[in-house]
């Protein structure tokens, strides 16, 4: 159907959350550069993979993430550590995807539910339906043989209509759209929630590290509500509502949370830093052989005290800085 248009208004509540988001994101842009700021960048797509495989009921904490990520031993389940590979894998790629591709929608699907799915990579072949935690069926999806269809039309909508709707709310229909027609036997959501940052970030680079997905499990009830709300009004103005809301109190948190701009100057903050893991202390002789250094001072002088006044390094004994037992950690 080249006429197919899913179901929603543009209200002024979704005009006045763009206003904001679009005025946050100039400030963000003035305030820091994340191309400058790696540690920044990887932390917040490391929030972005726990919170959404957390939505999904994965037990790991952000920590356990992390570690898996770092390739360090981590006590769990075998599938809970394959769904947090996966999930890097998938998010390590998203410049790579087409946004408008449903055959680049079916590979990170089978980087998502890697060993994890017999159906990985395919549209489901059997029926299936959604409930609720007392196992009552609260949305039938539509039967396999609906499936290329309905993605079809989703997908030639978000592609012509690319440069006419906001992609805030473009994102966020398709968002809705796709966890409706629920195309796959499992994984819908993890990717969901990816392809809206595909979408995003292929407009913008800075989406790419927003970690939206933390604001939607801080918010999973809401999230949930504002599905089966729509589902049962038919269309998906509410969740857009619901969705813009929450980028932009995200995007308050990282203003809030991201240090001053590191200007050409602050070259030996990013060399420390990135040598450097969060919370985990080191002692000046590590990092000094880390970054190739021999001399205590140029350590202390041109890395450890710049960062230090800027709030991106802390000692482990900070009333007693000259201590022998002093260790430095990233924050």
């Amino acid at each position: 159907m080249n006429d197919y248009k899913p179901p929603f208004t543009i209200t002024n509540k979704m005009l006045d959350y763009i206003s904001s988001i679009m005025e946050k994101i100039g400030k963000l842009d003035n305030y820091t550069n994340l191309n400058k700021m790696p540690h920044l960048r990887r932390n917040n797509k490391i929030k972005s993979i726990h919170s959404s495989l957390a939505i999904e009921a994965n037990s790991l904490s952000l920590n356990q993430v992390k570690d898996v990520i770092d390739g360090k031993l981590v006590l769990g389940s075998k599938r809970e550590i394959q769904e947090v590979k996966n999930a890097y894998k998938a998010y390590e790629m998203i410049k790579e995807f087409n946004p408008y591709s449903i055959k680049d929608l079916k590979k990170a699907h089978g980087i998502m539910t890697y060993l994890i799915t017999l159906e990985s990579g395919d549209f489901r072949k059997g029926d299936e339906g959604v409930f609720d935690e007392k196992g009552v069926c609260i949305h039938i999806c539509p039967p396999p043989d609906q499936l290329d269809i309905l993605m079809n039309n989703l997908f030639n909508w978000i592609k012509k209509n690319k440069d006419q709707i906001h992609p805030l709310i473009l994102s966020s229909v398709f968002h809705y759209e796709f966890v409706f027609i629920h195309p796959f036997s499992d994984g819908n959501g993890r990717i969901s929630r990816l392809w809206q940052n595909i979408i995003l970030s292929n407009w913008k680079d800075i989406f790419e590290y927003i970690p939206i997905e933390s604001q939607l499990f801080k918010y999973q009830n809401d999230y949930y509500e504002a599905i089966a709300k729509c589902n049962k009004n038919g269309d998906s103005t509410i969740f857009v509502e619901f969705m813009l809301n929450m980028f932009d109190q995200v995007l308050d948190e990282i203003i809030n949370n991201t240090p001053p701009s590191l200007n050409e100057d602050d070259i030996n903050i990013n060399k420390i830093l990135n040598v450097m893991d969060i919370n985990i202390p080191m002692t000046a002789k590590e990092i000094m052989n880390k970054l190739g250094i021999k001399s205590k001072e140029t350590l202390r002088k041109n890395y450890l005290n710049p960062a230090m006044e800027k709030g991106l390094i802390k000692q482990t004994i900070p009333d007693k800085p000259t201590s022998k037992r002093q260790m430095y950690y990233k924050v």
